[in-house]
């Protein structure tokens, strides 16, 4: 009996182990799987239908019971709101732009030399044309074929269909041009670079000057005015300050204005084969018994009076016969007159300040009697001082 309730306390001790054992590996386990997705926990006894529908359920759940951040991160950049005062390129404003500078929108003339290129075909390849006076240019197998009028891309278009009418299969053309010279425009008189010009599209009177350099400043210096003669006449200019039409196809724009004002309607636009001339400046001639002979520039001024004149010239010499100066003045018919001013007077404000224009010369003579008097004063005292040292040796 002893034997047989030895062995019954060891199975039970044995159970008891076993049990102990199979809860300890429960408790480990049920973490792990607390911690797994939802989709690992589908049960593998389920079929692959049940399987997706579980797991998709799954996912939903997860998605709902997930909050999501939607606070910006920290290094995200806030979106550029459109600023007001920012222009809009529209339409409009880039159809303006390409018309003033060299774009699609150029319109091909006479004299204006054009390249055609026909892609993988040597014969016409690099063709350079030049636009005749009746607007056409002659290619081959064509012959003359009408360009004037046209961009160069309603060129290349009309080229493409008529060589692909009768001798090429489907051409890719490429028209460029080469020197424009179908809208030309001259500038003259006081520029630093006078010549002919070509514009390229809309230009104002201040391009065209900056084109030619600019207005000269050195040897025959700008004047006054600047002249712009159009062949078909001027229409509808606005009445403004500093701009006067002298005839219906002549206006005349004061050069200081235009340049250094903020009245836009001075710088009127450039139309192709006007004439723009920038006046001379005047000169006046200051000669004789003064300390600085020579021309005097009035730059932006008609006239100066005698004594700007004789500032310029920085006064009279020392044997000046101030009251014999005389003005000579050339009219436009070739005649000289001469007329007679007291200087001394003048500069006393006892005698009226007379204007000088250009071209006009002011002579100041030279007293003879003044200049032997004071060089036959100078030898006596040069003899009278030698006979004291003389002596007194």
């Amino acid at each position: 009996m002893k034997v047989y309730a030895g062995r019954f306390l060891a199975v039970v001790l044995v159970g008891l182990g076993c049990a102990c054992s199979t809860a300890r590996l429960v408790a480990q386990q049920e973490p792990a799987e607390q911690s797994a997705s939802p989709a690992d926990q589908t049960s593998p006894q389920l079929p692959a239908a049940d399987q997706g529908t579980n797991q998709t359920a799954g996912q939903a759940a997860a998605a709902v019971a997930t909050p999501v951040n939607q606070s910006a991160p920290d290094n995200a950049v806030a979106p550029i709101a459109p600023d007001a005062a920012t222009p809009v390129q529209t339409e409009e404003s880039t159809n303006l732009l390409l018309s003033n500078r060299i774009g699609p929108n150029y319109v091909i003339g006479p004299e204006d030399v054009l390249m055609v290129d026909v892609f993988d075909v040597p014969e016409l390849s690099k063709l350079t044309v030049e636009v005749g006076n009746d607007g056409n240019v002659s290619v081959p197998l064509l012959g003359n074929v009408k360009a004037a009028g046209l961009t160069q891309h309603q060129l290349r278009d009309e080229l493409a269909e008529l060589w692909g009418k009768k001798y090429l299969q489907n051409p890719q053309v490429m028209v460029t041009i080469q020197e424009f010279k179908s809208r030309p425009v001259s500038v003259v008189g006081a520029v630093a670079k006078p010549g002919e010009y070509y514009l390229t599209g809309r230009r104002t009177l201040v391009e065209v000057l900056a084109m030619a350099g600019g207005p000269a400043n050195l040897g025959a210096s700008a004047g006054k005015e600047v002249m712009v003669e159009r062949p078909e006449g001027f229409e509808d200019l606005p009445p403004v300050e500093g701009l006067k039409q002298t005839a219906p196809d002549k206006v005349s724009i004061e050069l200081k204005k235009l340049l250094y004002s903020q009245n836009t309607d001075l710088n009127i636009e450039i139309k192709p084969f006007d004439i723009v001339s920038v006046s001379r400046a005047g000169v006046v001639y200051v000669v004789g018994a003064v300390n600085r002979p020579g021309g005097f520039l009035l730059d932006n001024k008609d006239s100066v009076s005698v004594l700007e004149a004789m500032a310029m010239a920085q006064g009279t010499g020392p044997n000046a016969k101030v009251h014999e100066a005389r003005i000579i003045r050339r009219s436009e018919t070739g005649t000289q007159t001469s007329t007679p001013i007291d200087l001394k007077k003048v500069m006393a404000g006892k005698a009226p300040d007379i204007t000088l224009a250009a071209n006009d010369i002011l002579f100041v003579p030279n007293s003879t009697s003044k200049a032997i008097g004071k060089q036959s004063i100078a030898t006596t005292l040069g003899i009278v001082t030698g006979l004291v040292i003389y002596r007194g040796l």
